[in-house]
């Protein structure tokens, strides 16, 4: 029997979570997606110090700020992972502009700049933006630019929804962060079918099958295999090399839980305007604090690689 790994690739496109291009080569996923966390840890290894050096090298050539150099640093990265998979690369906008829709929007158009002046089509690449009420109209201004959106830290409907409604290319709600709050919140244990980061990505596409929405649902943020066999036949999912590893390795057999043509037809609902949006946030207090947190963070991971950057640049 194939391994679950080749089984979840016959009905889902499985994408790869991170910045290791030697784990895209053994993995051979469709596309791959990095952050600011990835690129941080990917940079610090040996074997990619010429990407490292060569952004650093540009950066004194030219005088540029930290900023761009971490952003040529990223694009490096991309370049190479482009390389490899035939389907997209994802590369994220700075964390700490979640909240500044024009500030989004320049950089988005610098980044891809910046891909086609190295060879890489704007068709390759997906800007991932934080899903804010401000990163879904950023996220529909670029549209216009032909520019396609990976929106992530997704954790509840109402986010999922006002992407969609944006025209953004590709969703991620995160599985495991949901599980982990919940966890946390509750002092409870959860089986694959009870996990409710599991039962929320199930319910986002459930919902955008159901009125044919085009946006893709790609599961993200997973803490075991449970997860990812409870979501497969999802439109993608991003997955970790460990989690990868495992699965290439596991000849069960893995059934498909997930099936857009078994779904019924709902009712068009009219869009969220931003004052329901934001009040339904509010009400998820999950959906909140986990939003606010991956913002934190990567924007804490961002700081990590400019500090690195600047001690190189010296």
């Amino acid at each position: 029997m194939p391994s679950k790994l080749d089984q979840l690739k016959a009905m889902t496109t499985v994408v790869a979570d991170t910045g290791d291009i030697e784990a895209i080569r053994d993995f051979k996923p469709i596309d791959c997606t990095t952050n600011p966390t990835l690129i941080l840890k990917a940079a610090q290894m040996q074997a990619y110090a010429p990407l490292v050096d060569e952004a650093i090298a540009w950066g004194r050539k030219g005088r540029e700020t930290v900023g761009a150099v971490a952003d040529r640093l990223a694009i490096n990265f991309g370049v190479e992972l482009a390389k490899i998979v035939p389907g997209r690369v994802s590369t994220e906008i700075d964390a700490d502009l979640s909240f500044d829709i024009a500030a989004m929007v320049e950089k988005a158009r610098s980044i891809i700049a910046g891909y086609e002046s190295r060879g890489v089509a704007r068709e390759r690449i997906l800007i991932k933006l934080a899903a804010t009420w401000e990163g879904a109209r950023a996220a529909e201004i670029l549209r216009a630019d032909k520019i396609d959106c990976n929106m992530t830290l997704v954790f509840c409907l109402p986010q999922a929804r006002i992407c969609a409604e944006a025209g953004a290319f590709l969703i991620s709600p995160f599985v495991g962060r949901i599980l982990d709050w919940h966890v946390k919140n509750s002092g409870q244990s959860y089986t694959s079918e009870t996990d409710p980061g599991v039962l929320s990505v199930q319910s986002i596409y459930n919902d955008f099958k159901s009125r044919g929405i085009s946006t893709l649902v790609m599961g993200a943020s997973f803490r075991n295999l449970g997860e990812i066999e409870a979501l497969a036949g999802c439109d993608r999912l991003t997955i970790a090399p460990a989690l990868l590893d495992a699965l290439s390795k596991d000849a069960g057999a893995l059934p498909r839980k997930l099936d857009a043509s078994l779904i019924a037809a709902a009712s068009p609902e009219a869009p969220l305007d931003e004052k329901t949006f934001r009040y339904a946030l509010n009400s998820n207090a999950m959906a909140t604090e986990k939003l606010g947190e991956g913002i934190r963070l990567f924007s804490a991971d961002l700081s990590r690689l400019r500090e690195l950057v600047t001690q190189r640049l010296g």
